[in-house]
C-alpha cells in the first residue's frame, strides 16, 4: 500500500520567494495558537512552540499571543506576568469578572510571545452545563469518572469565551486561532454555534486511533484501509475523546496535520483530508556554529569519553581513538520508537564485528524515561572514583609543572623521579588499585524499579549483550533525560547529540520525529524510518538523503529482518570509514541543517493562516513576512561557494 501523500488542489507545495503563498497576517488581525503545552512541557508539541516562537514573533508581533492551561510548577519557571494591554485587557477583565481566573505575561524564552494562560478549576461547576450541549449541538456523549477529559472541556470553554468577549470588545479586527491536538480543540465544536467569531486552522499531531493501535503492536499501516476508527475508540475506552478529535477535525475553518505519513491516517481515522502540511522545524540558528561544528563536536565527545572511562574502564579497556558513539532517544515506546529494531541491530553489528576481529568499539545510548529507583550504587561509585582520579593527577600535574618550571629556570634538565616524587608515585598507585574492580560494567545505569519485565533489558538479556571484554559493542541504558546536573553524564542533551556519530531512531509510529532532526541540525548522521514524518519528507525532498547521511530505513511493506540488516549496515558502514570521510559525512549532514529552520518552514503556516482567513473574511490583503525573500530562497552562489571551502579546508581530528 502506498503511503506517500502527493500535494493535489490546493495542499501546499514548497513556497517561493515572491509566491503570493508566502504571506502574513492582514492588517489588524489578532492570531491565538491554543495548546495544552504552552508554557508546560508534556510532549513533542511544547517544542514546535518553543522553536516556533521567535519565527511568529517576527511575522506577527504584538498580535500573536499563545492560549495554555495554567500550570503553577512551569508557570513559575517560564512565565514573566504583566499587565495586558487592550484589547485583551478587556476580555480578560470579562472573564475575571465572571470569576475565572487568567494569567498573562510573556513566555521567557526567545522571542518573549505573549502567553495567556487559563485555570481551568473555575469552570468546573459548569461542566454539567457544558457536557449537555456538547451532547446537544455536536452528539458527543461525556463519561464520568474520566478528569482529564473534563478538564479539556473546561479549558475549550474558557477558550471559546475569552474569544467571544475579544470579539464584542473589538468587532473590527480579524481573529484567527490555531488550535494544536484534541486537548487544545475543544474550543471548535463549541465556536461552531458561535458564528463570525475566529476563523479556525486545527492540527493534528498524532491521532489518538493511530497511537493506540501502534502501542498495542496492532499492525496500523498494512491494515489502515479497514480499520474502523470509531470502534477501536470505544473498544480501549476513548470513544469520547475521538468524537471530540473528529468534531475539531471536522468543524475548523482549514485542518492541517505535520506529515503525508499522518495525513493517510487523519483521513481514514477523522474523515477530513488535510488541506495542508505543516512539517516541523527547529529554530536552527540557536544551534548553528559555522567554522565551528566539528570543534563542538570533538569537544562535546570529550566529555562523553570521560563517562565511558569512568563506567567501562575499572573492569577493561579498549581504544578511544577507534570508539563510535551512537545513541536513539524518545518516549519509551518500545515498537513505536524502533527500540526493538534498534537493540537487533546492535546483536547483529556486535556478532559481525567480532568475527571480522574489528578494530572499532561502538557504545551504544539507549536514553528513554523509564520508572526507576535510584542510580545503580556501582556505576555512581565508578564515576566518584574517576573524577577522584582526575582531580588528584590534576593537582599532580600541577606540581609537576612547578617543578619543571623551577628546574629549568636554574637552569638544569630535571630527572624523572624529580618531578614526580615518591609521595605522589604512591597516591597514583593506590589510586590504580583501587580502581580496578572486577565486575562486568552494568548496562543500564539507574536501579529500575520492574528490572525483571522490562522490554528493553528483556532483549539486551536475550541477545547476550552484557558488556563483555570481548563484545564490540557495548551498551548503555541510561531511563532518564540527560541533563547538566546528572552525575553520571554531565552535559545537556544539545551537547551530548553533538559528541555522539550518529543517531538511530527507526521508529513505526512517528507522526514527525524531532529526534533525527536535533542531529541533522548538528551536522550529526541519523537513521530514521519512512514510516515517520520527517523519513517521509526526506524522501520527497531529498533524493540523495542516504549518501548525505541522512538514512531513511525502509518498514513500509518490508520484514522486520530487513529493516535490521539495513540499521545494521549503516552502522557497520559507519565504523569502516576513516577519520576524514567521517568529517565530511558530517559536513554534509549539516548542509541540509537551514532547510528545517523555521524560517523556512514558516511559510507553510502563513498558507493555512491565508486559508482560513479567506474563508471568513475574504479580500483580506496579506504583508509578507520581511524576512522571508532572505531566508526562504537559495544562498547566494558565493556564499555557497564560501561555505564549501570551509568545509574543504574543516579537517580537524574529531
Amino acid at each position: 500500500m502506498n503511503l506517500g501523500y502527493e500535494a493535489k488542489n490546493g495542499d501546499n507545495a514548497t513556497p517561493r520567494p515572491g509566491s503570493p503563498t508566502v504571506e502574513s497576517q492582514p492588517p489588524g488581525a489578532l492570531l491565538f495558537e491554543v495548546s495544552w503545552e504552552v508554557c508546560a512541557q508534556v510532549g513533542g508539541i511544547y517544542t514546535v512552540l518553543r522553536s516556533k516562537a521567535p519565527a511568529m514573533v517576527r511575522r506577527w508581533g504584538n498580535a500573536y499571543c499563545l492560549i495554555g492551561p495554567y500550570r503553577e510548577a512551569s508557570a513559575k519557571i517560564e512565565l514573566e506576568p504583566r499587565a495586558a494591554e487592550r484589547p485583551l485587557r478587556d476580555a480578560i477583565d470579562q472573564l475575571q469578572a465572571a470569576g475565572l481566573r487568567l494569567h498573562y505575561g510573556r513566555w521567557l524564552i526567545t522571542g518573549r510571545p505573549q502567553i495567556l494562560l487559563v485555570e481551568t478549576g473555575g469552570m468546573f461547576p459548569r461542566l454539567d452545563e457544558i457536557k449537555y450541549f456538547l451532547w446537544k449541538d455536536n452528539g458527543i456523549a461525556s463519561p464520568t469518572g474520566d478528569h482529564d477529559f473534563d478538564e479539556v472541556l473546561a479549558f475549550g470553554r474558557i477558550v471559546a469565551d475569552f474569544l467571544t468577549s475579544l470579539r464584542a470588545c473589538c468587532p473590527e479586527r480579524p481573529l484567527l486561532v490555531h488550535f494544536h491536538e484534541w486537548q487544545g480543540a475543544a474550543a471548535i465544536p463549541m465556536l461552531l454555534t458561535r458564528p463570525g467569531t475566529a476563523a479556525t486552522v486545527f492540527t493534528t499531531h498524532a491521532t489518538l486511533v493511530g497511537r493506540s493501535l501502534s502501542a498495542a503492536n496492532a499492525d496500523l499501516y498494512d491494515n489502515l484501509a479497514t480499520i474502523d476508527a470509531g470502534a477501536v475508540a470505544s473498544q480501549h475506552g476513548f470513544g469520547h475523546r475521538h468524537a471530540l478529535e473528529s468534531a475539531a477535525a471536522q468543524g475548523a475553518d482549514v485542518f492541517t496535520t505535520v506529515s503525508g505519513v499522518t495525513a493517510l491516517e487523519t483521513e481514514r481515522f477523522l474523515g477530513r483530508r488535510p488541506e495542508v502540511l505543516l512539517p516541523n522545524g527547529l529554530n536552527v540558528e540557536r544551534f548553528a556554529a559555522p567554522h565551528e561544528f566539528q570543534v563542538l563536536h570533538r569537544a562535546a565527545k570529550e566529555q562523553i569519553h570521560e563517562f565511558v572511562i569512568g563506567h567501562f574502564f575499572p573492569s577493561y579497556t579498549f581504544d578511544l581513538d577507534h570508539t563510535l558513539y551512537v545513541f536513539t532517544a524518545g518516549r519509551y515506546e518500545y515498537r513505536n520508537k524502533g527500540l526493538d529494531v534498534f537493540i537487533e541491530a546492535l546483536h547483529e553489528l556486535n556478532r559481525r564485528l567480532i568475527e571480522e576481529n574489528s578494530p572499532a568499539t561502538v557504545v551504544a545510548f539507549i536514553v528513554t524515561r523509564a520508572s526507576f529507583r535510584a542510580l545503580n550504587i556501582d556505576t555512581l561509585n565508578r564515576q566518584a572514583m574517576f573524577n577522584e582520579l582526575r582531580e588528584t593527577c590534576e593537582a599532580i600535574r600541577d606540581d609537576m609543572a612547578r617543578r619543571l618550571l623551577h628546574a629549568v629556570a636554574a637552569g638544569r634538565l630535571p630527572a624523572a623521579d624529580e618531578l614526580l616524587d615518591e609521595s605522589a608515585t604512591v597516591r597514583l598507585k593506590r589510586l590504580m588499585h583501587a580502581w580496578r574492580s572486577g565486575p562486568l560494567p552494568t548496562i543500564v545505569t539507574h536501579d529500575l524499579i520492574d528490572d525483571a519485565h522490562d522490554p528493553i533489558l528483556c532483549h539486551l538479556r536475550s541477545r547476550r549483550l552484557w558488556n563483555l571484554p570481548e563484545d564490540r559493542v557495548k551498551v548503555v541504558f541510561h531511563p532518564d533525560f540527560i541533563s547538566v546536573a546528572s552525575p553520571l553524564l554531565s552535559m545537556d542533551y544539545d551537547q551530548f547529540v553533538r559528541g555522539c556519530h550518529l543517531g538511530v531512531f527507526p521508529s513505526y509510529y512517528e507522526p514527525w520525529g524531532y529526534t533525527p532532526m536535533e542531529c541533522v541540525v548538528r551536522g550529526i548522521p541519523a537513521i530514521t524510518s519512512d514510516l515517520s514524518g520527517f523519513g517521509d519528507y526526506l524522501m520527497k525532498h531529498f533524493p540523495n538523503h542516504d549518501a548525505d547521511g541522512l538514512f531513511v530505513a525502509r518498514r513500509r511493506n518490508v520484514s522486520f529482518r530487513q529493516t535490521v540488516l539495513q540499521v545494521v549496515q549503516w552502522m557497520y558502514q559507519l565504523t569502516c570509514l576513516s577519520r576524514r570521510e567521517r568529517i565530511a559525512l558530517r559536513n554534509r549532514v549539516e548542509s541540509h541543517a537551514e532547510h528545517f529552520d523555521w524560517s523556512r518552514l514558516i511559510a507553510n503556516y502563513a498558507i493555512a493562516h491565508r486559508l482560513a482567513l479567506s474563508r471568513r473574511c475574504p479580500g483580506v490583503e496579506l504583508p509578507p513576512d520581511p524576512a522571508a525573500p532572505a531566508e526562504l530562497g537559495e544562498p547566494p552562489v558565493a556564499k555557497r561557494t564560501a561555505r564549501r571551502q570551509r568545509r574543504r579546508a574543516e579537517t580537524t581530528d574529531t
